[in-house]
């Protein structure tokens, strides 16, 4: 009897030939680093080198952060990845009445210049690769990350890294948006163009799958949704007069990697192929670079238990290897102890070295695509593929992934799947261990790490200091050029950057925006 897959695709016990009748290798497959992807992004993947090993961090102080990021340094991370508080995430500074009890809490707060300058000092900015997890205010966190390795003495063209900046998937799956959603894709375009002039190899955005799986979105709905909303990104700058080929090489992605081996493995192939495919016919690019799909993995926390949270260490290599096995780019690989807290020393630790025994332990690194020509994956691929376009229509006949945003289309889908998993979870048909099966009758205790709630009034006392010493004059005249680009067609960065560096805080730069463009609210709000 056939099993079903996370998307309900069915799952057969033998696969053999017949699974791929008519099937064209050349078709579906290609050579790895060749159009479509299916095989991977480059030619020889993991076996010139690993995957970038990127670890998920931030809590606190910068002064706390700082620390953390040097530690994981020290430990052989080859990637910083910046978790940020809700305040910053929402464009508040942290002495606003909206922050309170959220200051540094999921992540670092970061008001203004001057604790960017201490959450990466004495790291050099020329030698690491930085990913940051901010969206509705992703070009503040660039420019100000610009603005201190400027002080660093490093050029902006030596930077690498990557923003998040994907504002769609927080209208549809998490909640932090600012502005409503024609000024935010003005503001994405606008963030092309200055990374394009300015700092060229950075990633203007990470179109983001995983915080809509973490909201219960399965496989094939991770990927369908994604890829409208890269569409929709891809779209907004042609519209905006910028050729694809300009700025499509430097898009990436971030999707999760669950448990389910097969299927995540089959989920990255597919996407692959799909985007190739919509990039190379649909917007005609030219360079295979804008075709690929380059893309970032992060082990599923939302599998992750508060019961047994050793045996998440079982869970997150699993994971893992499912990213590894399925050609992701980056990886990180989640702390057995984040269902509880913010993760330890330790564990963070433990969490870094999972990938290293992947990648210099095992063999999956010998070889490119070790799957390629499986009867299961191939077969399981197609499927996903085959789910994924037809989700995708389903966007296009609204209108595209705004349009669809709007009508809740993607949001109800995404619950309706959520549903499901509760349902079968609940009734034991979905085995989830030391939760519904093989528990224990008495927990073990488990210290967790803690967050100083002193912490919010250390940042206010930061942010009244440096009201007290800053030329309030040339902040008010920063404020006011941005708002004067907001309110025209001018790029919005350049302004910005001035802003910043005359020391404006993070709340101040989004409450002038703010000003001009309007907050979103979601229609079910009404």
């Amino acid at each position: 009897m056939a099993r079903e897959s996370e998307s309900g695709l069915p799952i057969e016990p033998v696969y053999g030939p017949e699974a791929l009748a008519g099937w064209d290798p050349a078709e579906k497959l290609g050579e790895p680093g060749s159009y479509p992807f299916t095989r991977g992004v480059y030619p020889t993947m993991y076996t010139g080198r690993p995957w970038t090993m990127r670890q998920y961090a931030g809590f606190g102080t910068a002064v706390e952060s700082n620390a953390r990021y040097q530690q994981l340094i020290a430990n052989g991370t080859m990637g910083l990845s910046v978790a940020f508080d809700l305040p910053t995430q929402m464009g508040h500074d942290s002495d606003a009445p909206i922050a309170h009890g959220e200051v540094g809490k999921v992540g670092v707060a970061i008001d203004s210049i001057d604790d960017m300058r201490v959450l990466f000092g004495g790291i050099p900015l020329d030698k690491v690769s930085t990913s940051m997890t901010i969206n509705a205010p992703a070009a503040l966190l660039l420019l100000l990350y610009q603005l201190v390795a400027e002080e660093q003495g490093v050029s902006a063209d030596k930077l690498t890294g990557t923003i998040q900046n994907d504002v769609l998937k927080e209208y549809i799956a998490r909640g932090t948006y600012i502005f409503p959603p024609k000024p935010s894709l003005r503001l994405i375009a606008d963030i092309f163009k200055y990374c394009k002039a300015e700092i060229p190899k950075w990633n203007t955005i990470s179109i983001s799958g995983y915080h809509m799986a973490e909201a219960g979105a399965s496989p094939a709905q991770e990927i369908a949704f994604t890829l409208a909303d890269g569409i929709e990104y891809v779209r907004t700058a042609v519209a905006a007069g910028m050729d694809v080929d300009d700025f499509a090489p430097r898009l990436s992605f971030f999707f999760v990697a669950r448990t389910t081996i097969l299927e995540e493995v089959a989920k990255f192939r597919a996407a692959r192929r799909i985007w190739a495919r919509v990039m190379k016919e649909e917007f005609g690019a030219k360079n295979p670079k804008s075709m690929m799909l380059r893309f970032h993995t992060q082990t599923a926390g939302v599998q992750l238990t508060a019961q047994q949270p050793e045996v998440n260490l079982v869970r997150v290599a699993v994971q893992g290897l499912a990213a590894v096995l399925g050609g992701t780019q980056s990886l990180h690989t989640n702390s057995f102890d984040e269902a509880i807290a913010l993760p330890t020393d330790k564990s963070a630790r433990l969490a870094l070295r999972t990938q290293q025994v992947l990648a210099y332990e095992t063999d999956v690194t010998a070889t490119v695509d070790p799957f390629a020509g499986s009867y299961v994956i191939e077969k399981m691929t197609d499927d996903v593929e085959a789910a994924a376009v037809e989700l995708m229509r389903k966007v296009e006949d609204l209108g595209g992934a705004v349009a669809a945003i709007e009508h809740g289309f993607q949001k109800s889908e995404i619950e309706r799947s959520a549903y499901r998993i509760a349902q079968e979870t609940d009734s034991g048909e979905r085995v989830v261990v030391g939760v519904n099966r093989f528990q224990l009758d008495e927990e073990e205790p488990y210290e967790p790490l803690r967050v100083d709630p002193a912490i919010e009034a250390q940042q206010a006392e930061r942010l009244a200091k440096l009201r007290a010493e800053r030329d309030q004059a040339a902040v008010d005249s920063a404020l006011a050029a941005l708002k004067k680009a907001a309110e025209g067609e001018d790029n919005v960065l350049y302004p910005m950057k001035d802003a910043l560096k005359a020391r404006a805080t993070v709340g101040e730069v989004c409450n002038a925006l703010r000003g001009v463009w309007g907050t979103y609210v979601p229609s079910d709000a009404f």
